[in-house]
């Protein structure tokens, strides 16, 4: 009598490592894309919502803390901005250089600049010198932290953060 199945051979229980190889490539491959993609995402995000009033997802009861909590989102939007720039350069082929680190940095602050005269269009809106005062500091405060866990020695776990995500998503 031919044995066709038991319970202790079951050759559909383990899956070909080839299979896990390839799944673990796609998903490697698809976090590297929607992390360069990311940046272009939340600018075209933020150019949306500087064409909209500012009471137009949500308005506290108490007008000075609702002024005082959407004043302080210039110094976290662009930080959070230069942060997906740093991000996304990580995942790239090439060596992540200070110059490059500096170049994201501006580029973010231009964004905030592009972003304040975009708003003086808008009647509903204000651009302001101090607004891409706050835009600027954002972007300084992030870009003090990450070139001195990388260029440094400083902040070590923040380092070690940022060269965890550099192995994993880049490429050395």
């Amino acid at each position: 009598m031919i044995e066709l199945y038991t319970s202790t051979t079951n050759y559909f229980s383990k899956k070909p490592s080839f299979l896990c190889t390839k799944r673990r490539n796609f998903m490697k491959t698809a976090v590297v894309w929607a992390a360069r993609l990311l940046p272009f995402i939340y600018m075209a995000l933020i150019w949306i919502m500087s064409s909209l009033p500012s009471n137009h997802f949500v308005e506290l009861p108490d007008s000075q803390i609702d002024r005082f909590i959407k004043e302080s989102l210039h110094l976290i939007e662009f930080a959070l901005l230069y942060g997906l720039f740093v991000a996304a350069s990580l995942t790239g082929k090439r060596k992540f250089k200070r110059s490059v680190n500096m170049l994201l940095a501006v580029a973010a602050a231009l964004y905030g600049l592009t972003d304040e005269l975009h708003q003086s269009f808008y009647p509903y809106r204000s651009a302001s010198l101090f607004d891409l005062f706050k835009d600027v500091l954002g972007v300084a405060v992030v870009y003090y932290f990450v070139d001195g866990a990388l260029y440094q020695g400083k902040f070590p776990r923040f380092r070690r953060l940022l060269e965890k995500w550099r192995g994993y998503a880049g490429r050395g």
